[in-house]
C-alpha cells in the first residue's frame, strides 16, 4: 500500500525558478521587483517586540486588510490574507473541487496550476492561448465552459499580455463556476479587475506583495471578493497563516503608495526600453504589461542554447522547456545596469562570442 495519496505519488511537482546562493549573478528569471521594498517595511520589522513573538499572529491579518481595503477602495471584509498567493491558489482548489471535477486554465500559463489539479485528481481543461504574429488570441471556448474553477492570470505569464476587464466581465457571466483572475503581476499594468468584484459573485482576485512591493522573501499574499466567498475559503484556509512579521512588513509597504508606484513605473520605463532593443535585435514577442518579456529568438537560434550560455556568464533568465515555449525566453525586467548587461551577454551570443559577467558588467 502506498504512503501517499496515490494522485501524488504518479504526478511531477512544481518546478520553481533557480534561486541561486551566490550574489554574483544577474538575476533575471523568477520576476521578483528588482528595486527593494519601501524603507518603511524595514521599520515596521524593527519594531517588531518579544511578546508579538511569543503570541500567535493575528489569524486575519486584520491591521493589513483594513489598509489594502483603503488602498483598494473596498471594504476589509473583501479581503482575505494568506501564506503567498499560493496558498490562496490551494485553498481555492480545496474548497471548490472534488476529485474528478473540471478545472479549466489558459494554456500556457502558470504551471502551478497543473500540479494544484493533480494533487487532488481535479481534470485540467486546457484552453490554447496562441500566438498569432505578435499577437495572443484567446479561444473561443473559453465563453463556453464546462467546469467548476476557471484559472485566468492576468498579465498573463509567461507571455505578459492582458485581457481586458470588459471581456473578462463578459468570461465570468458565461462561467456558472468560480473565475480566480490571478492578478500577481497587475501593479505593471494599466487596468485591473477590481471592479468585477463588486459585479460578479463567482470572481476572486489574486493579488500578491511578492512581485510589486519587493516582498517576495516574506511570502504574503491576499485576495479580494465578495465576503460570502471568503467566508468559504476561510475554512479550510490554514489557522494562522501570517506570521507577525510578514503582517508588519506587508502593511507597511502597502501603506506607502507613493514608493511602490515610484518603483512600477521604473519597472514599466525599462520594460519599454528592453522590449525595444530586443526588438532591434531580432528577438520577437507580443507587448508586455507585466514585470517580464517574452521573447522569441532570432530564426535559427536556439532557446535553450542561449540560455546556457547566458547562465554560464552568470546571467540568468527562464527557459520553458515546453510546447510553443522552447524558441523562447521569459526575461525579467532588472534594474538598468542589469538589462543592459543582458544585451550585451545577448549581442556577445549572437556574434559567437564567449561571455562573463565581468565583460558584461
Amino acid at each position: 500500500m502506498s504512503l501517499v495519496n496515490p494522485n501524488v505519488e504518479k504526478m511531477a511537482g512544481y518546478i520553481p525558478g533557480e534561486q541561486p546562493e551566490s550574489l554574483d549573478v544577474i538575476k533575471l528569471n523568477t520576476n521578483e521587483n528588482p528595486y527593494p521594498p519601501s524603507p518603511k517595511v524595514r521599520e515596521a520589522i524593527a519594531k517588531i517586540t518579544d511578546e508579538q513573538l511569543r503570541r500567535y499572529p493575528s489569524p486575519d491579518a486584520r491591521v493589513f486588510r483594513a489598509m489594502a481595503g483603503s488602498v483598494h477602495s473596498v471594504d476589509p471584509e473583501f479581503i482575505i490574507t494568506t501564506n503567498g498567493g499560493d496558498e490562496l491558489l490551494s485553498i481555492v482548489f480545496r474548497a471548490c473541487l472534488l476529485p474528478g471535477d473540471r478545472v479549466a486554465m489558459l494554456d500556457p500559463s502558470y504551471s502551478l496550476y497543473p500540479v494544484l489539479a493533480a494533487a487532488i485528481g481535479a481534470t485540467p481543461v486546457m484552453l490554447p492561448y496562441r500566438i498569432n504574429g505578435l499577437q495572443w488570441h484567446l479561444p473561443e471556448e473559453i465563453f463556453h465552459l464546462d467546469a467548476r474553477l476557471l484559472l485566468i492570470v492576468n498579465p498573463n505569464a509567461p507571455s505578459g499580455t492582458m485581457i481586458d476587464p470588459h471581456t473578462l466581465e463578459r468570461i465570468a457571466h458565461s462561467f456558472s463556476g468560480v473565475v480566480l483572475i490571478d492578478e500577481a503581476y497587475a501593479d505593471f499594468a494599466p487596468q485591473t479587475a477590481l471592479s468585477l468584484v463588486h459585479k460578479c459573485p463567482n470572481v476572486i482576485l489574486l493579488r500578491s506583495m511578492s512581485k510589486g512591493y519587493g516582498l517576495a522573501g516574506i511570502r504574503f499574499g491576499y485576495g479580494i471578493g465578495r465576503p460570502e466567498l471568503l467566508a468559504q475559503l476561510y475554512k479550510v484556509r490554514d489557522s494562522y497563516p501570517c506570521d507577525a512579521v510578514a503582517i508588519a512588513a506587508a502593511t507597511a509597504a502597502i501603506e506607502d503608495q507613493p514608493y511602490a508606484r515610484g518603483t512600477w513605473m521604473d519597472v514599466i520605463e525599462q520594460r519599454r526600453w528592453l522590449q525595444k532593443t530586443l526588438m532591434d535585435m531580432d528577438f520577437m514577442g507580443p507587448e508586455s504589461f507585466s514585470n517580464f518579456i517574452l521573447a522569441t529568438v532570432p530564426r535559427g537560434r536556439s532557446a535553450a542554447d542561449i540560455y546556457a550560455k547566458l547562465k554560464a556568464g552568470g546571467i540568468l533568465v527562464r527557459y520553458f522547456n515546453l510546447p510553443g515555449l522552447q524558441d523562447k525566453l521569459r526575461i525579467t525586467v532588472g534594474k538598468p545596469a542589469d538589462n543592459q548587461a543582458l544585451i550585451k551577454a545577448l549581442r556577445r551570443i549572437v556574434a559567437g562570442r564567449s561571455i562573463s559577467l565581468q565583460e558584461t558588467a
